[in-house]
């Protein structure tokens, strides 16, 4: 009887609709169901396993673009520094191009072709001879010895192309400048005899090809010409 008389006064205790018509919220005897679920509300439910994968990538795919976000951002930070230095590159070219002149040389393939036409048209005229061919600061690229020719030839040719290369000048024009300047003579590695003659490019000297040998200077420069039409062929 005790135990009847408590549900009965459990059942007694319930509450009742309010009066406002919201849904009161009853205790369920030992049902197990949770507390403060009435017949109105809305029962939860647990993300579903697929439910909680989608979620997860969609959070990092938006962790992964705020990533990458960054490091453009990163890069275009970094940008207008790199550009920054252009301007000092530009001054530095513009600056070296005031302080640097270029000038043309006459190449080693160049210089060995016009001394072996020179040699050749030599021999030819049954000529023994040498040809020398040297660059516009009067240093030698090729010197040619011919069969035969004289001891005295060898150097001789070195100094008639290092003298037509330093006036622009065949050296059979040059001769004549002594008597003017007769003292032109005793510039150190110059020889003021026929037999040499320039070679030019824009109308600047860029090298000097000298012949010696034969038994006359008018020869000698005669292959050293035949040499210099070598290069325009």
């Amino acid at each position: 009887m005790m135990l009847r008389d408590a549900i009965r006064s459990a059942d007694r205790c319930r509450p009742c609709a309010a009066k406002d018509g919201s849904t009161a919220i009853a205790a369920d005897r030992g049902a197990g169901r949770p507390r403060g679920r009435g017949r109105g509300a809305v029962p939860m439910q647990m993300p579903s396993k697929r439910a909680r994968i989608i979620g997860g990538a969609a959070v990092l795919a938006a962790i992964g673009v705020t990533a990458v976000g960054a490091a453009v951002g990163a890069v275009a930070v970094a940008a207008p520094d790199a550009n920054a230095q252009k301007p000092g590159a530009a001054r530095a070219a513009r600056a070296e191009a005031q302080n640097v002149v270029a000038t043309d040389h006459l190449t080693v393939h160049a210089a060995v072709k016009a001394a072996q036409a020179a040699l050749d048209a030599a021999e030819k005229a049954d000529q023994h001879v040498s040809v020398s061919v040297v660059d516009r600061n009067g240093n030698t690229v090729v010197t040619l010895r011919g069969d035969g020719a004289g001891p005295q030839s060898y150097k001789a040719a070195e100094e008639k192309a290092f003298t037509s290369v330093s006036w622009n000048a065949p050296t059979s024009a040059l001769v004549k400048r002594l008597e003017q300047a007769p003292t032109l003579k005793d510039i150190p590695g110059t020889l003021f005899l026929a037999g040499g003659a320039p070679v030019q490019a824009k109308g600047a000297p860029i090298a000097g090809i000298g012949v010696a040998g034969a038994p006359s200077g008018d020869l000698d420069e005669q292959f050293a010409q035949a040499g210099v039409a070598a290069l325009g062929k």
